[in-house]
């Protein structure tokens, strides 16, 4: 087992701590990119105070929407992970904060289109992306796709050989569909655009972890829908989408994430039961 330098985009959220966390523990070098740096603790552990692992990664701070923030930190990483797509647009907090009514921000989420950035395809080396909303908002198109292409091609740029992009295994009925079909544009546009990296698209379902305990029974209504779904031959998937298909603890996850970056053979898309499998490489490899 080699050590590697990995850079991971959204290293403090949910995902992304336990993705540096499982890194380090195989004595890699760490590199988290966030707006904000460390993460705050109580947010996404069940303690406030930083683990002993924490101090082995290096907390930085940059602005994935502009990439001059950054570039020279993707400098001699072996993979770059994109961690950083939104499961709600601005557009929910303002009714859920009061400052939009709910009608003005549903009707504005469920849009059927909204624009992004510039094309990133078109875009110079170290450009940013520009939001086109004429509010800034950051919506799908702009986290979801336009971010996870240009953090790609700057990765390419680069040469950085492998890049892993948290994906989803599908939408969900009280989600807009832009959720999901911003993720899977980015996924096509970058495996056809960028060829020459080795391109990762790990599509989980819910993740739940007992440290946030709201993920617990949406986890066991989602695990009872799964076995539902297994029942009818997978009938419910195309209506009821990620609500049927199997939650996975993030731990899990993460493990999976680090083991398909460290085997060289994993390309393209992960799905539910390639993940599982993944984490149990990498528990036999922990245990040896």
């Amino acid at each position: 087992m080699s050590k590697k330098r990995i850079v991971v985009f959204g290293g403090n959220g949910f995902l992304g701590t336990r993705i540096c966390k499982v890194a380090v523990g195989r004595g890699w070098d760490v590199t988290s990119i966030s707006r904000s740096g460390e993460p705050t603790w109580s947010s996404v552990t069940s303690s406030p105070v930083p683990p002993p692992w924490s101090t082995s990664v290096i907390w930085e701070k940059a602005d994935i929407l502009k990439p001059v923030t950054y570039t020279s930190l993707l400098n001699d990483a072996d993979a770059v992970v994109h961690s950083m797509g939104i499961l709600l647009e601005a557009d929910y907090k303002g009714v859920l904060t009061g400052k939009e009514s709910i009608w003005s921000g549903l009707s504005r989420a469920f849009s059927a289109t909204k624009a992004g950035s510039q094309n990133p395809l078109e875009r110079a080396e170290g450009e940013e992306l520009r939001p086109q909303e004429k509010d800034g908002q950051l919506t799908y198109e702009l986290m979801n796709r336009d971010s996870a292409i240009t953090l790609a091609q700057e990765a390419s740029f680069s040469h950085v050989p492998t890049f892993v992009y948290i994906s989803a295994a599908a939408g969900a009925p009280m989600l807009p569909k832009r959720y999901i079909t911003t993720k899977r544009e980015a996924e096509s546009t970058i495996a056809s655009s960028l060829p020459k990296l080795r391109n990762i698209f790990v599509r989980p379902g819910f993740l739940y972890d007992s440290s946030r305990s709201f993920t617990l029974p949406i986890a066991f209504a989602g695990a009872t829908g799964n076995m539902v779904n297994s029942l009818v031959g997978g009938r419910l998937t195309p209506l009821a989408g990620a609500a049927v298909e199997k939650p996975l603890k993030a731990d899990l996850v993460a493990e999976a994430v680090v083991e398909s970056i460290e085997d060289e053979g994993v390309k393209g898309v992960v799905g539910t039961q390639r993940i599982e499998d993944l984490a149990n490489v990498a528990w036999r490899r922990g245990m040896l």
